[in-house]
């Protein structure tokens, strides 16, 4: 199988209710081999909303669930990032939990995460914006090296040795999701 099919048929998987580690590890293995990421050449294609559709994780909140968004913001240009867990449907609107990180690139894969704040952050009322975010100690080196970045499918691995797919969301602007100062 060729790179475009590997690539075409690794994002079926993500995009479909029923996606399985065993089905999704050798083609991102493969596909991290045949073309490793570059960020001297790719930092723009990192800019964006991410969605997350598989993790390795066990972790409750890395899970991929119907009823759960959970996103990644990354804004190199700024040195800015965002985890964002929100309920999908009106119920969304309630508010998410954040973790906000500032982001150093260490090319050609690594990207550096220092977590600044964590919480809660409310509904839009017009300007303001209700938010419990306070300021987070990281006593630990966190980052993620990009092992493959296209338009629509990133997949990194994690400093504790997470691998994790994401989806691009290109509909989702990630200044319209960051909480207003």
């Amino acid at each position: 199988m060729n790179k475009p099919e590997a690539i075409d048929q690794l994002l079926a998987l993500l995009r479909s209710a029923k996606r399985r580690g065993e089905q999704l590890l050798p083609l991102i293995t493969a596909l991290e081999q045949s073309q490793p990421c570059d960020l001297n050449q790719q930092q723009a294609q990192l800019e964006g909303v991410w969605e997350l559709r598989w993790s390795s994780s066990k972790q409750p909140y890395l899970q991929v669930q119907p009823w759960l968004e959970n996103l990644q913001l990354l804004l190199p240009s700024t040195g800015q990032a965002m985890n964002l867990l929100r309920l999908t449907g009106p119920a969304g609107g309630l508010g998410s939990i954040a973790v906000l990180a500032e982001l150093q690139l260490q090319p050609p894969q690594r990207v550096g995460v220092r977590f600044v704040k964590g919480g809660w952050i409310g509904p839009r009322l017009g300007p303001l914006q209700a938010q419990l975010l306070p300021a987070l100690n990281q006593s630990f080196p966190a980052w993620l090296d990009i092992t493959l970045l296209t338009e629509q499918l990133r997949i990194c691995r994690g400093s504790n040795g997470t691998l994790f797919a994401l989806l691009k969301r290109p509909e989702l602007d990630p200044h319209s999701l960051l909480p207003r100062p």
